[in-house]
């Protein structure tokens, strides 16, 4: 099964990472190899930068976003959008 994940990256021993978003195996390790990068969230910042028609596309092949990207999601509005785009 394909997951949504967060995929930690930046400098090491940061008070707060910033983390890539990614599809990757839900069988693979938090840094395992990743399908496709749909992109970035800084918790320092609050700042988030998302591929929508690629995030729209994983889940329309049944991927299945972790908690804290399904709240992130929900924020910038995909699953209206995701909603929209399967009903019609």
């Amino acid at each position: 099964m394909v997951k949504l994940r967060l995929k930690r990256c930046g400098r090491k021993q940061r008070a707060a990472a910033v983390y890539r978003i990614v599809a990757i195996d839900g069988r693979s390790r938090r840094e395992g190899k990743d399908l496709c990068k749909m992109g970035f969230y800084d918790s320092i910042n609050s700042q988030t930068s998302l591929n929508i028609p690629a995030i729209l596309y994983f889940l329309e092949k049944g991927a299945q976003p972790t908690a804290t990207l399904f709240d992130i999601f929900k924020r910038a509005g995909v699953f209206y959008k995701f909603r929209k785009k399967v009903k019609g």
